[in-house]
């Protein structure tokens, strides 16, 4: 197994905790999501845990998807303290394994990482809406289980209005998703009537509020 955390002090204390456990070897650790990357092809670890916040760098969400393309491929399991609709739903598409937060029980942990271990070089757990036999913190499994209510954002409405917190305009929007603006402004009206709000500022503090979108830094 592979550590990937920027927090050195983080990392001891996992390495700690899991090498105490029976079957499971810590073949590696890394500070940044690229080098965990680099120290993934060079070791091949049948599991990468992985966090998603490495300071100003690249998120863990952007290093997934080339980790599950390695050959053989590890499972990537997710162990971070953000547990908001908008980064769990980003970490299940690019093919996370399982999604835990940081204060889960360390039998919890060990456990998820046994499993994950078993299933490396399968396909991952594919989509969030398909995440049947992941290794989920139960409170992430309720989340998803809760986006089956009518008033759930869908993927796509998630999507957008994260690029409308981050400050985009609707016609940045619709560049970058490759949308028309059309399709763009239909999202956010959608956005609006779930949430029950009637301005673009008000969507997203209602979205950061439900824990819909990740907080605010």
């Amino acid at each position: 197994m592979l550590l990937a955390d920027d927090h050195a002090i983080v990392r001891r204390g996992l390495l700690a905790v899991l090498a105490a456990e029976d079957g499971i070897e810590v073949v590696g650790e890394a500070g940044t999501a690229e080098a965990a990357l680099d120290l993934a092809r060079r070791v091949s670890p049948d599991v990468v845990l992985l966090d998603l916040q490495f300071g100003a760098g690249t998120r863990g969400t952007a290093v997934i998807g080339p980790l599950r393309a390695l050959d053989p491929p590890p499972a990537v399991l997710v162990l971070t303290t953000y547990d908001n609709d908008q980064d769990v739903l980003a970490a299940m598409d690019a093919g996370a394994a399982g999604y835990l937060l940081k204060d889960s029980p360390a039998e919890e942990l060990a456990a998820a990482v046994r499993r994950a271990g078993r299933g490396a070089g399968s396909p991952g757990a594919g989509t969030a809406s398909d995440a049947v036999g992941a290794q989920l913190d139960p409170r992430i499994a309720r989340r998803l289980r809760d986006r089956d209510s009518p008033t759930a954002l869908s993927a796509r409405e998630l999507e957008v209005l994260a690029l409308v917190a981050a400050g985009r305009s609707n016609s940045a929007i619709a560049s970058e998703l490759f949308l028309s603006q059309a399709t763009v402004k239909t999202h956010l009206v959608h956005v609006f009537d779930k949430l029950a709000v009637t301005s673009r500022t008000e969507a997203v503090a209602a979205a950061r509020e439900r824990g819909m979108l990740r907080p605010e830094h």
